[in-house]
C-alpha cells in the first residue's frame, strides 16, 4: 500500500526557516519522482518543485528559496524552505509521481507574526 505522510510544518515568522518531511513506503522510492504542491486558502493548488533520481526542479516564485532534496536510503524526501513570507502560507503536499499519483495528506505551513 502506498503511503506518503508528510511532517515539519507549523507556524513560523516571516523571515524564518521550516523543513517539510515527507516519508513514503509502499514503492521502490528510488523509482519515482517526487513533487511538493501546496494549497493557499482560496487559490488553486500549485507545483512548488519536483525531485527526479538526480536533478530538481522549482517554481519560479521558490527559485533560491526553497531547496528540495532526497534521501533514497530513508524514503525521504525534503522541502528546505527559507526566508518565508507571509504569502508562502498555504497546505504542503507531496505527491508521487507515475501513471498512478499518489498523495500525502498534507501539512499546515503558516508564516505569520
Amino acid at each position: 500500500q502506498v503511503q506518503l505522510v508528510e511532517s515539519g510544518g507549523g507556524l513560523v515568522q516571516p523571515g524564518g526557516s521550516l523543513r517539510l518531511s515527507c516519508a513514503a513506503s509502499g514503492f521502490f522510492f528510488g523509482n519515482y519522482a517526487i513533487s511538493w504542491y501546496r494549497q493557499a486558502p482560496g487559490k488553486e493548488r500549485e507545483l512548488v518543485s519536483f525531485i527526479l533520481v538526480d536533478s530538481t526542479n522549482h517554481a519560479e516564485s521558490v527559485k533560491g528559496q526553497f531547496t528540495n532534496t532526497r534521501e533514497n536510503g530513508k524514503n525521504k524526501v525534503y522541502l528546505q524552505m527559507n526566508s518565508l513570507k507571509p504569502e508562502d502560507t498555504a497546505v504542503y503536499y507531496c505527491r508521487r509521481g507515475g501513471r498512478v499519483g499518489y498523495w500525502g495528506q498534507g501539512n499546515q505551513v503558516n508564516v505569520s507574526s
